[in-house]
């Protein structure tokens, strides 16, 4: 194991904060239909890239308002090879989706008037199988070559890192860390778990983080946890331990469902915007380290703004 790579402006001091949940909130706020939650085919039309602009706008204003840089995310969690072809694109296109992804939040950047220090922008990759629960599970070997493709647009596109959202098991992780390590770009590796606090196949945060960080080719720049309440991710955090300085971001979940539950919920359940961003005052009280934060799931800008008021206040 050799040295995280350093050099990324939120791991040098103070809080960053990133968007929300853009798929919740662009199927049941803003009424559109995202076929297999898919955000980045908005990308093809004028109003679908308005849209999606507007909503990077939003949370930009926000982090701005309270003097807080941003980490934001392509809208690309769904953009990989085999999540295309289920779409219905082939492999050039979805070449294009992705740069042009890139390009969107470099433009947002520029009409926010932000610098790279302020502004960090992150090429998203999603999981192979689903999001909640370990499917279609590769070896590493597997997963470095799968998300590969991926990861070498967005360093040829000149990204300062990558970021894997709702990884539910350890061998997809270890194979992104190996690919960004591969490609020479900064990896953040973000790990999902159950109500219970571990992964879905059972695995234990610390497990997760230390595995990789002894296995892979490069540790990751940092990892984060992300589609969980606050709540289910406190019980972990109060162990004395040396992998928690390893976890420096947490995009929460607004409910405090279960994944299943939420897979089978038709309505959106948004919580509390107020309790959610209290809850991130609780959780940096445990693991100070933690300072890249912002929503997943059920959130839109009302809970990254509660987030920004607790914390920044």
């Amino acid at each position: 194991m050799t040295t995280p790579p350093s050099g990324l402006p939120q791991l040098a001091s103070g809080v960053y904060l990133t968007d929300s949940g853009l798929e919740t909130d662009l199927i049941f706020n803003r009424g559109l239909n995202l076929r297999e939650f898919a955000s980045f085919p908005l990308l093809a039309d004028d109003a679908g890239r308005s849209t999606l602009a507007q909503y990077y706008m939003d949370h930009w204003e926000v982090a701005d308002a309270h003097g807080a840089g941003v980490v934001f995310d392509t809208p690309t969690w769904r953009a990989s090879p085999e999540w295309g072809e289920r779409l219905g694109y082939d492999l050039p296109t979805m070449g294009a989706f992705n740069r042009d992804a890139v390009s969107l939040l470099r433009e947002v950047k520029a009409d926010a008037g932000a610098d790279d220090e302020q502004f960090v922008i992150s090429g998203n990759l999603g999981p192979r199988g689903d999001g909640y629960q370990p499917t279609n599970k590769m070896t590493a070997a597997d997963a470095q070559r799968y998300h590969a493709w991926q990861i070498e647009m967005f360093a040829a596109s000149g990204l300062p890192m990558v970021s894997i959202f709702t990884v539910n098991y350890v061998d997809e992780a270890l194979g992104f860390a190996n690919a960004a390590a591969e490609t020479g770009i900064p990896g953040v590796v973000s790990y999902t778990v159950e109500t219970n606090g571990v992964m879905p196949d059972g695995t234990s945060i610390a497990e997760a983080i230390d595995r990789v960080d002894q296995e892979a080719l490069e540790p990751p720049a940092y990892y984060m946890l992300n589609c969980a309440h606050p709540s289910h991710i406190v019980g972990p955090l109060t162990e004395a331990a040396d992998w928690k300085s390893r976890l420096r971001g947490f995009r929460a979940n607004a409910s405090r469902k279960s994944h299943a539950e939420l897979d089978a919920s038709d309505a959106l359940d948004a919580g509390d915007p107020k309790e959610l961003g209290e809850l991130f005052n609780s959780v940096r009280d445990i693991a100070p380290s933690i300072t890249v934060l912002g929503g997943c799931c059920g959130t839109d800008v009302r809970h990254v703004e509660s987030i920004a008021a607790a914390v920044l206040s």
